[in-house]
């Protein structure tokens, strides 16, 4: 236990997933579940992060990649599933925790390395040691911002889980009749 908090609980809140599903869903009202789609998407304050059209009418392909709050996940996804027929889905859950652990590892380390690195700085010496280092302190810096940024992809208000929406448009199937078969 940690401040009365079961120390379980606390692993389990520090943990970083990375959410995907994949929708495939056919229709016979194209435009009607098109447009359903992406009011769900705006109701959900989802973002259509890539969308591609494919087909001629009566053979149509939507393919949205559609980014959504982890929060919203889980009730968006169950939403989707509404839209057509379904013919295929799938959520994919992948843990990130090691991952996350490790820049901010990287992160430290760095940090340490500049605060060396200015503590040089301050010292007497050459002119081109100086002008060696002081790249050595931007190299670093640089390197700091690039992990900064990809720690950013896991903070909770930038992470997003994305859903993978194919809406598929088939001509209606037509009976062949038992005198046109004989």
């Amino acid at each position: 236990f940690k401040n009365n908090i079961p120390l379980q609980a606390e692993t389990a809140s520090n943990q970083k997933f990375e959410k995907t599903a994949a929708v495939k869903s056919k229709s016979r009202k194209f435009e009607k579940d098109e447009q359903q789609i992406k009011s769900t998407a705006k109701g959900f304050d989802a973002i259509i992060q890539y969308e591609q059209n494919v087909g001629q009418k009566g053979n149509r392909q939507l393919h949205l990649l559609i980014g959504i709050n982890p929060a919203l996940f889980d009730s968006f996804y169950v939403k989707v599933q509404t839209i057509g027929s379904i013919k295929a889905s799938e959520v994919t859950k992948v843990d990130k925790t090691n991952e996350y652990k490790q820049l901010n590892a990287k992160k430290l380390s760095l940090e340490k390395t500049l605060q060396s690195l200015l503590e040089l700085k301050s010292k007497s010496g050459v002119i081109s040691d100086y002008i060696s280092l002081h790249d050595k302190i931007l190299e670093v810096e640089e390197r700091l911002q690039e992990l900064g940024v990809e720690l950013g992809n896991f903070d909770a208000e930038n992470e997003f889980c994305t859903v993978r929406f194919s809406l598929y448009e088939g001509a209606t199937e037509k009976n062949i009749s038992l005198i046109h078969r004989v």
